[in-house]
């Protein structure tokens, strides 16, 4: 599977549950911007089927390789990023995992239970990065018992595996040229954006800026018959940096990513 072919299945699947991704870059195109993804991102268990180590080996048969590493010690996730070795329009990945174990104990029976379902041999090709819930849909119960504690765990528990975002780079735009400019546009055109910590998150002193939309809404049944309007993915925007020794800066920063990862949060 090439790079290109990748990303296109991803899209699919990323704007059939985030209509307004579509809707949002059409409006960018009808100012004549041609839009490049700056980087997608997903979300997966530790010590499960599909967790980060499992996964990795797919994105380096696409010709990824890992260059950065996180943790979020109050979201309880640890994470890693990626780039293409050869291609750098190729958009960056950011792939995050949650350690279960440091959540309650009735938070780590219920993913358990989840886990427990997943096939043994689940990743076998780079195709499991849009295969969505692999386990059985949660109760409505379980899931406001995960929200409580991890929106993150509440999140994965009803969208599985998929990318949760993909991101605009403000840096291949001619007439938005700032993130303000985009978050401008954005905003007038209806669309909330995430003010978890304030509209933009990071700094040019920073080398990088990010701002992104609330999570699209879809309808959900639960297992029990309950039916819950929860979040599903969101659009984001990104504008990297040159820093002092002549490169953009082309990783990510935890104080930003930690708020961005409330673009999901059902509250």
């Amino acid at each position: 599977m090439t790079p290109n072919d990748f990303f296109a299945s991803l899209w699919d699947h990323y704007t059939n549950v985030t209509p307004q991704a579509q809707r949002i870059q059409t409006l960018f195109k009808s100012h004549g911007e041609n839009v490049l993804n700056d980087h997608v991102a997903f979300r997966t268990f530790n010590n499960s089927p599909i967790s980060l180590e499992k996964l990795e080996p797919q994105l380096e048969a696409i010709g990824y390789k890992a260059y950065g590493a996180f943790r979020f010690e109050n979201k309880h996730l640890k994470a890693r990023c990626y780039k293409h070795q050869t291609d750098v329009d190729s958009p960056k990945i950011f792939l995050s995992e949650l350690l279960v174990e440091e959540l309650p104990e009735n938070c780590q029976e219920i993913i358990g239970k989840f886990i427990a379902q997943i096939p043994a041999d689940a990743v076998q090709t780079p195709a499991i990065f849009w295969a969505g819930k692999l386990w059985q849909t949660p109760t409505e119960a379980e899931y406001l018992t995960l929200a409580e504690h991890s929106e993150y765990a509440a999140w994965l528990s009803t969208m599985g595996l998929q990318a949760n975002h993909f991101t605009v780079s403000i840096n291949h735009l001619k007439a938005f040229p700032t993130i303000d400019d985009v978050n401008t546009l954005v905003q007038n055109a209806g669309y909330a954006l995430n003010q978890v910590g304030g509209l933009v998150k990071g700094s040019s002193e920073l080398f990088l800026e990010q701002s992104s939309t609330m999570a699209d809404k879809i309808e959900f049944t639960f297992a029990d018959g309950k039916q819950k309007t929860i979040p599903s993915c969101f659009y984001e925007f990104a504008r990297r940096h040159v820093m002092p020794n002549g490169k953009l800066f082309d990783s990510f920063i935890e104080g930003n990513a930690d708020k961005i990862f409330d673009s999901t949060s059902a509250k």
